[in-house]
């Protein structure tokens, strides 16, 4: 089967194997290089410039509802559950 192809797309099949071989190299490589941090690093350091971030969110807003405001609310509901 290989002497049906013409001489130039075998030489384009195998620099883009050789090219993918390098990539694949090269990419190895660079994960191996910046792989998982060691156990025995130290913990970051804080800026000083920078605010304390908070620890926990906002606190959570909620509002009453009316009795009507229920009831259209309920209807949307069911509404938007019948399809």
């Amino acid at each position: 089967m290989a002497e049906h192809v013409p001489t130039l797309e075998l030489i384009g099949v195998a620099v883009l194997a050789a090219a993918s071989v390098a990539w694949a190299a090269v990419l190895w490589r660079l994960l191996r290089r910046t792989g998982p941090p060691a156990a025995g690093r130290r913990p970051a350091v804080t800026l000083p410039a920078l605010p304390r971030q908070r620890q926990a969110g906002p606190p959570l807003e909620s509002v009453e509802l009316t009795r009507a405001e229920q009831d259209a609310f309920a209807g949307l509901v069911r509404q938007l559950a019948n399809g």
